[in-house]
């Protein structure tokens, strides 16, 4: 048999086949007068059990031990079968997580802990990407309480009156340019003061490594000089939590 004619009969590549030489998982059989390696029956079974092994989940490196040493099947197979059991409570996991995001209606990148939020009506496509945006940054910055109580603090934010309070004030900031009043930001300033005041005394800080600073190069790339001194006095003044909408 030639190359192709033993990958057909195994259910291989002949790609396959020359990589399993390489590595030297399947030795290479001699070559006949005209260059071409001969592949015997016994070629094509030693090629069924290495594919074989392959299929169960077995890396080249391990194959070749294995072919000759019956007395390690057992300690093998018990490998592989809690390698497999570890890989269904992975993939039920991340069913789950799919579940929850369809059922809420949510964005595949948002944490799944976010998922069940309700969204803001009446929000701006640019303020609700915002919120996303660093909604997602903060998560991933927090450690596990700290990402049960950004949660915490958003639905408490999603609650009647502070959801449709901080959707006009989100609308407002996101119309903030150069040219807007300082009057206007000082009514934008109250508002907000209004809104924290609807705040629990206890909302939590959300702190964690880097989010200053990682908060500030988002600012520095995304708003522009009067919405960037907005939050800066929001911070200084009330110490709000730079959160999305505000």
């Amino acid at each position: 048999m030639n190359s192709g004619e033993i990958a057909r009969l195994a259910g291989v590549s002949v790609r396959t086949l020359r990589h399993y030489h390489q590595v030297g998982v399947l030795p290479e059989p001699a070559r006949r007068g005209n260059g071409y390696r001969e592949y015997t029956v016994r070629d094509l079974i030693l090629l069924l059990r290495v594919r074989r092994l392959a299929e169960l989940g077995l890396s080249l490196d391990e194959i070749p031990a294995l072919l000759d040493a019956d007395d390690r099947a057992g300690d093998v197979l018990d490998r592989l079968d809690a390698e497999l059991a570890a890989q269904i409570e992975r993939l039920t996991a991340r069913r789950a997580v799919i579940a929850r995001l369809r059922a809420a209606g949510a964005r595949p990148d948002l944490p799944p802990e976010l998922a069940g939020i309700p969204a803001a009506d009446g929000v701006t496509p640019e303020a609700a990407r915002v919120d996303r945006e660093l909604s997602i940054l903060f998560h991933h910055l927090l450690d596990e309480p700290g990402r049960h109580e950004l949660a915490g603090l958003l639905a408490v934010l999603s609650g009647p009156g502070l959801l449709e309070a901080l959707t006009s004030l989100a609308n407002r900031f996101a119309a903030l340019d150069e040219s807007t009043p300082a009057a206007e930001v000082d009514r934008m300033a109250a508002d907000g003061r209004a809104v924290l005041e609807g705040l629990p005394d206890d909302y939590p800080a959300l702190e964690a490594p880097r989010v200053e600073e990682l908060f500030a190069a988002y600012g520095d790339l995304t708003f522009n000089g009067a919405q960037q001194e907005f939050l800066a006095r929001m911070v200084r003044e009330f110490r709000v939590v730079p959160l999305g909408d505000l």
